[in-house]
């Protein structure tokens, strides 16, 4: 019988093994020298809590699930009843097909169909390349309709730095001047400088211990190192760790502790989200891509371990 997450795809190289479902094409797995650096789920399981998804064509919430585009009012499905919002866009649960593979890369392809609340045709083309830096992941949105569609994209791993561990007991490092704070329901309210807010309770540009820190938080200005690309360090006190190193299509990274006490994995792993708009884009039109007909954005980010 076919597993509940779709067909599975393993890819290895330099000493990393990723697992990939075509539902969603989502990273399943992650491991460097069996160690894991994301939090697995089963392939015969209902991903928990997004792990490993493809985030598009918004990443986050849309408040009341309700925006407006080119003058028309767009009414989307509520998936989250407790904020009242629409969470983490369409193609999650898209069963996608193998377009390329390789022992060490993979290439899946999957369409955002046309339908009430979204009204464009979206075509995904999702990436995992393994190398000596870790595995690659690259997410390319294409408009395949006769308008011009909004679209926003990101992932969602929850990274691990070591096995066995919890959040609290970790040290992050990520290079964010901003925060946008959120209401309830977790909708934005306004940006502040992360070392002026809460004596820097929020603030992690320096490496420090997260601690009972809450983090459910999309942080921006961004500063990227010399290569361009924005470095989320994520270490466990024995020194090993793992980074995401996300491009400049990522304006933004979400990042929360998974701290709902029903929830799966309760801080057993930080969502570290790359996006390329912050939550409730669709509404704010905030760093928002407007895709013409037939052009594409693209968005990527890798993941490598590494032992400080």
């Amino acid at each position: 019988m076919r597993p509940l997450s779709g067909d599975q795809i393993v890819i290895r190289a330099h000493g990393y093994e990723a697992g990939v479902a075509s539902v969603g094409a989502t990273l399943r797995s992650l491991r460097h020298d069996d160690r894991d650096l994301v939090l697995p789920f089963d392939e015969d399981e209902v991903r928990p809590g997004m792990r490993g998804a493809v985030l598009a064509p918004w990443p986050n919430r849309v408040g009341d699930a309700r925006y407006q585009f080119a003058g028309r009012t767009h009414q989307l499905p509520v998936d989250e009843p407790a904020s009242g919002t629409a969470l983490h866009g369409l193609a999650a649960w898209v069963d996608f097909r193998l377009v390329e593979a390789g022992s060490a890369r993979v290439v899946l392809a999957g369409t955002v169909q046309p339908r009430s609340g979204y009204p464009w045709r979206v075509r995904l083309d999702v990436e995992h390349a393994l190398g000596a830096d870790g595995l690659t992941q690259r997410v390319t949105a294409t408009n395949e309709s006769p308008t011009a569609a909004p679209c926003g994209l990101g992932g969602h791993p929850y990274l691990v730095a070591a096995a066995g561990g919890a959040v609290d007991d970790w040290t992050l490092e990520l290079p964010a001047e901003s925060v946008l704070l959120a209401d309830p329901r977790g909708l934005p309210v306004r940006d502040v400088a992360v070392a002026e807010h809460d004596g820097g309770a929020l603030d992690f540009r320096r490496p420090r211990r997260i601690g009972e820190t809450v983090l459910n938080h999309a942080y921006t200005a961004l500063r990227p190192g010399a290569d361009g690309l924005v470095r989320t360090r994520l270490t466990s006190p024995g020194g090993r760790g793992v980074e995401l190193a996300s491009d400049a299509g990522c304006r933004w990274l979400q990042l929360y502790s998974a701290d709902r006490e029903d929830g799966p994995g309760r801080r057993a792993g930080l969502a570290v989200e790359p996006m390329t708009c912050p939550p409730d884009a669709l509404r704010s039109g905030r760093d928002l891509t407007v895709l013409a007909p037939g052009a594409s954005v693209s968005a990527g980010w890798t993941i490598r371990a590494v032992h400080v």
